[in-house]
């Protein structure tokens, strides 16, 4: 009885327990058929489905006129299928005479055991086209898009460029990549269980969606004819390299921004020195590539010179530590603790009032100015006019002001920096700068960005950018419209005068470091009409041989600019 009893929970124990595993299973096969269903569906879908991508068309840039910067062409994408191929040596032979290259890279390739593997992006369409007609098993054409720039070296270090996977690298390509960039598509094809295309099936696809235009503030023409000034005077006067910025100071939109040398846009890897590449490590080739994509309008900074008095003398003002009737005397220097600095005119400018001063660009008379004000006000007026932040230009990497911390600035330094040495501003803080003094008193945002649209021109975006009002006021603005006026027409920018428009402007010449070199930046900030500015330029030229002076080797430059572009603009002469 006792046996009897001890089997028959024997049983029910093994019964229990199948069943507990039974229940366990069924739970676990309910779990996966219904909870985690999708997740199979889709493995299995992976399975039976070879997925490639179709890149999407990238938005194209436009100036401000609509003519096209940034476009594309059509390219191809040549892949093989491993487990398709039925003739490899075949395959290979065609591939390495069509696409020229190494019979080593394309056997591995060819040979290589994958769902697919890609031979190579961005082929021209007519190769494309080529090696399809051969109709090998397993070799696929895909056709997708490759920027092109159908003006080379145009705005190279504005617009940038794109890497293979058609996203932006530097530039407004990178800045504005959102908008751009598209959606890619994709096709589907159906395969067995080894990954070999099921015949008489219909691939499915998913049409990519081209991202949306750019319309930018640069100006083709302007800036074809700001480059053409900038490489002229690179060559006559032997330079290292010159800038030249010109914009609206009304509005911050920037017309042109030329750096020359520029760079091939659609050759952006190959250096543009001459310099062979092959002798060098490729840490040497990446440091050289990216100081040739440098933008020196944003990205570095330098001594602005005597553009800078500018600031002092319309912070002078603005303060009310000056007025347009003090009197000054310049002997050729000034005496600052125990230091002598030097004015440009070895023998002085004698007796000259305010305005005279900055005719003259007098270092004596600008010091006196600031010292008058003191270092915490200049300090504060610096910090006022935005010379402390960046001034928000829509191009990656804007370089901030190096300047002095408070604390160490004694009446040697202040002295100085009144004329724009000491400390360091990028050109686009200058021309921002500046313009601030000559608007009314209102610091803009430079910028390129105006709008985005779709491919069939309808406004999706427009872009707006802050504004700080009260800079200098209007009295102040207005005062120094006439000065910086007068500058140009009987001081030392007078290189800059252009008969029948009134010009504004002041010139600068700055030593670079160390001063032992005996190198100079020469520069010139030009603005018309003096009365309404409507357009500002910025040209500097680095290391000039032989004469330097800002007056003599930038003024023409800016004139010549002038002299093309007022008309072009709209503006009319005023005898």
């Amino acid at each position: 009885m006792h046996c009897r009893t001890f089997h028959r929970k024997k049983i029910v124990i093994v019964f229990g327990i199948c069943l507990l595993l039974l229940s366990i299973l069924a739970g676990r096969l309910v779990y996966l058929m219904i909870f985690e269903a999708e997740y199979y569906q889709n493995l299995a879908k992976d399975l039976h489905e070879r997925e490639r991508s179709i890149k999407a068309a990238r938005g194209r840039i436009l100036d401000r006129n609509g003519t096209v910067l940034a476009d594309n062409q059509t390219v191809c994408t040549i892949s093989v299928i491993h487990s398709q191929i039925k003739d490899p040596e075949g395959v290979i032979d065609m591939l390495c005479e069509e696409l020229k290259l190494p019979e080593e890279t394309v056997r591995k390739r060819v040979e290589k055991i994958s769902s697919i593997e890609r031979i190579k992006s961005n082929v021209k369409k007519e190769t494309g086209d080529a090696i399809r007609a051969c109709g090998y098993d397993g070799v696929k054409v895909d056709e997708d898009f490759k920027r092109y720039y159908p003006y080379g070296e145009l705005a190279s270090k504005v617009l940038g460029f794109t890497g293979s996977d058609n996203q932006g690298i530097i530039g407004l390509e990178v800045k504005y990549d959102e908008y751009m960039e598209g959606i890619p598509g994709t096709i589907l094809t159906l395969t067995d269980a080894r990954g070999i295309e099921l015949e008489n099936t219909k691939e499915d696809r998913v049409e990519p969606v081209p991202g949306n235009d750019l319309v930018i503030s640069l100006d083709y023409n302007i800036q074809m004819y700001a480059q053409q000034e900038a490489e002229k005077v690179m060559e006559a006067k032997g330079a290292d390299y010159v800038s030249i910025l010109i914009l609206n100071p009304q509005n911050g939109e920037i017309y042109a921004c030329a750096n020359v040398p520029e760079f091939d846009l659609n050759d952006p890897f190959t250096l543009n020195t001459g310099v062979d590449a092959s002798a060098m490590t490729d840490q040497q080739k990446q440091d050289a590539l990216n100081q040739m994509w440098r933008n020196q309008c944003v990205n570095d900074t330098y001594e602005p010179g005597s553009t800078f008095k500018i600031f002092t003398s319309s912070a002078a003002l603005l303060t009310g530590t000056s007025k347009l009737t003090d009197q000054y005397y310049c002997p050729g220097y000034k005496i600052v603790e125990d230091r002598r600095i030097r004015c440009h005119k070895a023998g002085g400018h004698g007796s000259e009032d305010f305005t005279k001063a900055l005719e003259n660009s007098c270092n004596p008379a600008l010091m006196e100015m600031g010292l008058r004000m003191g270092v915490d006000r200049f300090y504060q007026c610096f910090s006022d006019y935005g010379l402390l932040s960046l001034t928000g230009i829509d191009i990656p990497g804007e370089a901030g002001t190096i300047m002095h911390k408070l604390d160490n600035i004694g009446e040697v330094e202040l002295a100085t920096m009144t004329f724009g040495q000491s400390f360091q501003i990028t050109p686009v803080q200058l021309a921002v700068m500046a313009s601030s003094v000559v608007n009314g008193g209102r610091r803009i945002t430079p910028h390129f960005g105006v709008a985005v649209q779709d491919q069939e021109g309808k406004i999706l975006k427009e872009f707006s950018y802050p504004v700080k009002k009260g800079i200098v006021t209007e009295k102040v603005s207005e005062q120094m419209r006439e000065i910086l006026e007068k500058v140009v027409a009987e001081g030392s920018g007078k290189k800059a005068y252009l008969e029948g428009y009134r010009i504004g402007g002041k010139t600068a010449t700055s030593q670079t470091l160390p001063r032992s070199a005996h190198k100079y930046i020469s520069s010139f900030l030009g603005f018309a009409p003096a009365n309404d500015p409507q357009v500002l330029a910025v040209c500097i030229v680095h290391d000039p041989q032989g004469i330097y002076y800002g007056g003599t080797v930038c003024a023409p430059v800016v004139r010549t600019i002038f002299e093309n572009i007022l008309p072009y603009l709209g503006i009319e002469k005023t005898f």
